[in-house]
């Protein structure tokens, strides 16, 4: 919503904020815009858009009193070439913004590729992990045996020797 000022004329040149119903100095114009704030200050006498005039009245007070934000240099070109310096400059910066933009979204198909293989890897890993632990786990109790493994990759249980007594026999 613009916030609408009147500036009343004579040699005060007061500026009356309509939406909180007081007046207001240039101080407050600065911050406001500094905000967000979309402002329109029209004259009281005659109705006159003099928004542009004020906002540079608010570019002078702030030169004048050292807290200037723009440089020498913009403010020759805004001279110069007018309006045209302002939207120059913000149609170069947008070109730049959309540059580092696209790069950056050319970049992520690769991070998606790359986080796709990293998870492909950790269920790797995983799944090899699982398999030493099964694998511990079934030569941990027999591994008194050699190491022998039959067919099927499990410890051979070892033969019981039987021996034979014949009955009557000493022995």
């Amino acid at each position: 919503m613009v916030r609408l000022i009147k500036r009343y004329g004579g040699g005060s040149r007061k500026l009356y904020d309509t939406e909180e119903s007081r007046y207001v100095s240039l101080d407050a114009i600065e911050a406001w815009v500094r905000s967000g704030q979309q402002l329109r200050v029209v004259d009281s006498a005659t109705g006159d858009d003099v928004t542009a005039q004020t906002l540079a009245q608010v570019i002078y007070e702030a030169h004048k009193s050292g807290t200037a934000t723009l440089s020498v240099e913009f403010l020759h070109d805004a001279i110069r070439r007018g309006g045209r310096a302002l939207s120059e400059r913000v149609d170069r910066l947008q070109q730049n913004v959309q540059h580092l933009v696209k790069e950056s979204v050319a970049k992520l198909p690769q991070a998606r590729l790359a986080q796709g293989e990293v998870t492909a890897l950790r269920a790797s890993l995983a799944a090899l992990e699982r398999s030493i632990a099964h694998l511990e786990t079934a030569a941990g109790p027999r591994a008194g045996n050699g190491g022998r493994r039959g067919a099927r990759g499990r410890a051979k249980k070892p033969k019981a020797r039987t021996t034979s007594t014949r009955r009557g026999s000493a022995a």
